[in-house]
């Protein structure tokens, strides 16, 4: 025969002369009311085939019943742990048929009758404690009161009960493979690819299962609860119902837990993703990552972070009721990352460098003698690079550098510096980097801090443009250079061709318009304009100036396109 399904339950048990007969299961009645989550509101009761799921409070114990009307009945009750280790007890009793006294037909009052029947201490028939998911399962119970105590003496928990008396045609959570465990088939730095064998439920009951995969690096979990309590574990998650007030099982939004409009939506790995239940900012996010990934049984997770352990778990979840079951988890650390090669620094000596993009390079400088300063030039060619100069394992510096930058620390003997150059998230780096002891050794030229060229409009002939460019107080040799450019030649175009690092001695001698040496000691007039001629009309141009330092090294200003005027 069948649970019990209404909140009822105890106006179903009076204490009569006249045995009355509990009701059984009428399915299309029973769907209806589980559709209705109200219907179980604050209630005792277990439904039949349906999983409920509330909130203990911590050393609160609580009490849940369900009536097996006729002996041999199969029976399973599943109870689920959330976030924390549970206590509890299956126990049975006899149904009371009848009332002490003398009959009259009327039912006794509601709380005399329940307290008649918690009163007696049924039989013990399973008990456990711990966070497993556990089962107990029978294939032929005896009639009467089952009751099911649920205690947590850890802390205040969610938890899910699912108790049955057809469990061979139920079958509401997954099968799991005769190996249910999770192979791991290849491991990188950043990408781990896990396999698994699919589930019965899937491959021969063709019910509709998609495999949810959960990362993080602290521990495994053992069931699809245990993680949305973890994803929840914030404030919103702890506001729960104050004891002796109603709340409902199913109104999972007030514990954390996610409502119907959101249970079907797949959480993106690595991607940031909106709270279960109330919106809150007190906490920071866990680092746990949930995807779904429909019926596949591969799946590469990446984004992982080198020389890390994570740990795996898959569940397969029944996207008809919305219930899932544990795969054996499984660990992984990802590979180290390549041992960087160290480049070798000389005195004085200008050294090029490639970073791949996001990578990093890693430079060492010992200087032969004794020193009182070090001077560090770097030149980034394209997008900004991030430098840190370590002493004996100090960290002097740390900064970002776009252009040509100069950084002068104080020296220390037999010292040893480690320079450690972290590339764009862009794309590929370029670079020069001296390093000296020897301060007035410098390679590279002194820039002004606006390195663009700017072009006067109203000097713009049919054959010839002006342009202007800031100087230095220091003497330096500079060289401009023109190219011709299609019409349709765009800033996206001139960007790409914006390495600083590509001397004059990589230009055609023809684009070469003339050099000349040109500084100030005052700086605020260290300007210079130049007059370009021979120019087609109305035709475009990519102008180019060249900055050229003393040890014969070359700074390219900002490309400027120009345009001359096409009827005069």
């Amino acid at each position: 025969m069948l649970l019990l399904r209404c909140p009822l339950l105890l106006l179903l048990l009076p204490l009569s002369s006249r045995p009355q007969k509990l009701p059984t299961r009428d399915e299309e009645l029973f769907q209806m009311q589980i559709r209705d989550k109200a219907f179980f509101h604050d209630s005792s009761v277990i439904p039949d085939g349906a999983e409920i799921s509330s909130y203990l409070f911590r050393d609160t114990p609580k009490r849940y019943f369900f009536v097996v009307e006729e002996d041999n009945t199969p029976l399973a009750v599943t109870v689920t742990p959330c976030d924390a280790p549970l206590e509890w007890k299956l126990s049975v009793q006899e149904l009371p048929e009848e009332a002490s006294g003398e009959g009259s037909g009327e039912p006794e009052p509601l709380e005399q009758q329940k307290q008649q029947i918690t009163n007696e201490e049924g039989t013990e028939l399973f008990s456990y404690k711990g966070n497993d998911v556990e089962y107990f399962v029978s294939s032929s119970s005896p009639s009467g009161l089952y009751q099911l105590d649920l205690l947590s003496t850890e802390k205040d928990t969610h938890f899910k009960v699912y108790a049955t008396t057809t469990p061979e045609s139920d079958q509401p959570y997954p099968e799991l493979p005769y190996d249910p465990r999770i192979d791991v088939t290849s491991l990188g730095r950043t990408t781990v690819t896990l396999a698994w064998k699919p589930s019965p439920t899937a491959s021969l009951l063709k019910q509709p299962i998609q495999y949810c995969i959960v990362i993080n690096k602290e521990h495994n979990f053992k069931s699809l609860c245990a993680v949305e309590a973890k994803l929840s574990s914030d404030d919103a998650f702890m506001m729960a119902p104050k004891p002796g007030l109603d709340f409902s099982p199913f109104d999972f939004a007030h514990f954390g837990f996610p409502s119907d409009s959101n249970s079907g939506k797949e959480r993106g790995f690595l991607k940031s993703s909106s709270k279960f239940g109330r919106q809150t900012s007190s906490k920071p996010r866990v680092d746990l990552h949930k995807v779904c990934i429909g019926n596949k049984n591969i799946f590469t997770v990446s984004d992982l972070k080198p020389d890390t352990q994570y740990y795996f778990d898959m569940f397969a979840v029944n996207t008809n009721t919305n219930m899932s079951t544990a795969y054996v988890g499984t660990f992984a650390r990802t590979k180290e990352e390549a041992k960087q090669k160290t480049v070798e620094l000389k005195d004085g000596k200008v050294t090029d460098v490639f970073i791949k993009r996001k990578g990093a390079k890693f430079l060492r400088f010992a200087p032969v003698s004794s020193h009182q300063k070090v001077t560090f030039s770097v030149h980034s060619c394209l997008d900004a690079v991030q430098i840190q100069v370590r002493r004996d394992g100090k960290l002097l510096l740390s900064q970002n550098v776009e252009g040509v930058r100069q950084f002068q620390l104080r020296g220390k003997a037999k010292a040893k510096y480690l320079v450690r150059l972290k590339g764009s998230k862009k794309g590929a780096s370029m670079l020069k980097v001296l390093a000296t002891t020897r301060p007035n050794k410098q390679s590279f030229p002194s820039l002004p801090e606006d390195t663009r060229i700017k072009a006067f409009d109203k000097l713009r002939t049919c054959s010839s443009v002006t342009v202007a460019w800031l100087g230095t107080q220091e003497r330096n040799k500079f060289c401009i250079y023109k190219r011709e450019v299609d019409d349709n030649y765009n800033e996206e175009q001139k960007k790409r061709e914006q390495n600083q690092c590509l001397g004059p001695d990589t230009r055609k001698k023809s684009e070469k318009v003339l050099c000349k040496y040109f500084h100030s000691q005052n700086i605020q007039k260290a300007v210079t304009t130049e007059t370009i001629r021979g120019l087609q009309p109305g035709k475009s141009y990519l102008l180019d100036v060249y900055v050229i330092g003393h040890g014969g090294h070359s700074v390219k200003y900002q490309s400027k396109l120009v345009k001359t005027r096409k009827f005069c």
